[in-house]
């Protein structure tokens, strides 16, 4: 009892200091409230939110509340999607992925997010335009319009490890999630994606920096070519396979 309770209060605050925190508008400019709420998710463990340690392999893929998959369909397992809790303000959310599923190269904008890896390895790849916007001289028909961005994060988190925080114009803003083992991240979206307030989520390819002629203002030393790239704004790729899970962890007493 003394666990759960435990478990609770963590959810229970996590909420509560998000609903202190947080408003329409999305997150506040002062940094001790960010760092307050990174130490707190700082101590939240898979536990906390319901994630069983059986379940934690390519066979359950951490999943909440879904049974797992038969073999056939073992090859295409899902990256899982679990709601805990969402309002104007914001999104807490788990996203459980088997080894090598990817969540592909994606925007946030205007939009903070605070990410934790519960368990296992992620690596993350992650940009920021570059500003002013730059955009390549187009090839041609057929040839997709390409801005600049710079790489800004590109490492593996294993957990246990500090939570990872992404702002509208610096941290990463667009970044993509590929699974080194069977990992589980919670994220809190601040403000949540709404298409009709403008915060549609993107995806994108990215293209060597060598792969188009510089634009203006494109001018970059040839040792800090690797730090950046092309990104040309793409559909919702076919083979993101994801699914709903149902959260099991403490409820959020609002």
């Amino acid at each position: 009892m003394v666990e759960q309770h435990s478990s609770s209060s963590k959810v229970q605050a996590l909420y509560e200091l998000c609903k202190k925190t947080f408003t329409p508008s999305g997150a506040p400019s002062s940094s001790s409230a960010i760092q307050k709420l990174c130490s707190l998710l700082d101590t939240i463990g898979p536990n906390d939110v319901g994630l069983k340690e059986e379940n934690r392999d390519d066979r359950g893929h951490g999943l909440l509340g879904l049974n797992r998959l038969s073999s056939v369909a073992r090859w295409a397992q899902p990256i899982t999607y679990v709601d805990v809790y969402e309002c104007d303000s914001f999104t807490m959310c788990i996203f459980c992925f088997p080894t090598s599923s990817v969540i592909p190269l994606h925007d946030h904008p205007s939009m903070t997010v605070f990410s934790k890896v519960l368990y296992g390895s992620l690596h993350v790849k992650a940009y920021d335009w570059v500003e002013p916007a730059c955009y390549s001289k187009n090839k041609g028909p057929g040839y997709p319009t390409v801005r600049l961005a710079k790489l800004t994060v590109d490492k593996i988190l294993t957990a246990p490890c500090e939570t990872s925080v992404l702002y509208p114009k610096r941290g990463g803003n667009l970044h993509c999630f590929t699974a080194v083992s069977p990992c589980a991240v919670l994220d809190i979206l601040t403000p949540p994606y709404r298409e009709n307030a403008g915060r549609k989520c993107t995806y994108y390819h990215d293209y060597p920096f060598t792969t188009f002629s510089r634009g203006n203002g494109a001018e970059i030393d040839d040792e800090k070519i690797d730090e950046h790239a092309w990104l040309a704004e793409i559909d919702t790729p076919d083979d993101l396979y994801m699914r709903q899970g149902d959260y099991t962890g403490p409820a959020v007493q609002v």
